[in-house]
């Protein structure tokens, strides 16, 4: 295993690595908080500015390891209320194109920080 990194992206907070490029040559990326790096905060604008920002921050860890979204295969998309699924899912069209990656969407009771989204990915290197 080989350990991803970015200043691009927010430190992790706790015992784990941003991302994980295993062996199979599969990139494990952590669940993304909405924290805008260059603040150490979330943005502001509900749901949706969070699940942008999320997924930028998932996005510039990707770029480390050399890769972008388009190499995404699967994501899961934590929220705090499923009642905002509709907007998250405005927000990630405009991230991801055909072929999808596979998806999986899950209401939690809370999320680190008080977050409203938080976003983790599989990529193919």
């Amino acid at each position: 295993m080989k350990p991803i990194a970015t200043a691009k992206a927010p430190a992790a907070i706790g015992p784990y690595s941003q991302a994980i490029h295993s062996a199979a040559g599969l990139i494990f990326v952590s669940g993304q908080l909405p924290i805008d790096p260059a603040t150490g905060a979330f943005p502001e604008g509900g749901v949706e500015a969070q699940t942008r920002q999320s997924i930028l921050n998932a996005r510039a860890i990707l770029q480390e390891a050399g890769l972008d979204l388009c190499n995404v295969v699967k994501t899961t998309v934590f929220l705090a209320d499923m009642g905002d699924f509709a907007a998250m899912n405005g927000v990630y069209s405009q991230f991801f194109q055909a072929p999808f990656p596979a998806r999986s969407a899950v209401a939690v009771k809370t999320l680190p920080k008080g977050a409203l989204v938080e976003i983790e990915c599989i990529a193919e290197a």
